[in-house]
């Protein structure tokens, strides 16, 4: 009987050693969850740029007769650039609650009201990705059945800048999955 009560004295006397370490990670945690916010801004700001300034403009015959692609003239591009404005700017907002979970690492709920928003941005942001792929694929490729023929000789620089800006919002969107990772890990040691 004696023997029951020493190892759990034992055990409780080695607890307050447990405290401080799990507090660390929760804020290592904190810490690698602002320094993805960041990066996600980074790539969402630069794919809205550099699709939202994307034109070129071929002459034909004349200087009179020109050809024009820019992104305004396909809704798909519009959405993709609309799609990470909006996913950029929740970033940003983000980031002030990202930073309270460095300074209270235990926060619980304000954690879950990032995961339900981090979720639901990463469906917006793949919506007008996958949405403006498939636009550039056809631009790429084109269509031989449907008669839509791909653009991409012609419009070289066009092209470029529209296959670049996926990049960035690809990028975005595995920043976005490890995001809820993190939250996801940091809830769950919590239990």
């Amino acid at each position: 009987m004696t023997k029951d009560v020493v190892i759990e004295h034992g055990e409780s006397s080695k607890a307050p050693l447990v405290g401080p370490v799990a507090s660390g990670v929760g804020r290592a945690v904190s810490v690698a969850d602002v320094f993805l916010r960041f990066l996600a801004i980074i790539g969402t700001i630069a794919s809205a740029i550099a699709m939202g300034t994307t034109n070129e403009t071929l002459p034909f015959f004349t200087q009179f007769i020109q050809f024009e692609a820019k992104y305004s003239d396909l809704p798909s591009f519009t959405f993709f650039v609309a799609a990470n404005a909006v996913v950029c700017t929740y970033l940003v907002l983000s980031i002030p609650l990202s930073i309270v979970h460095i300074i209270r690492p235990r926060a619980r709920y304000s954690r879950l009201i990032l995961v339900f928003f981090d979720a639901a941005m990463l469906t917006l942001l793949t919506a007008g990705a996958s949405a403006a792929a498939a636009i550039v694929y056809l631009a790429h490729k084109g269509n031989v059945r449907a008669n839509w023929f791909a653009i991409c000789q012609q419009f070289d620089s066009f092209c470029e800048r529209i296959s670049g800006s996926l990049i960035g919002s690809f990028a975005a969107m595995i920043l976005l999955i490890m995001l809820i990772f993190l939250s996801a890990f940091a809830l769950a040691r919590r239990h």
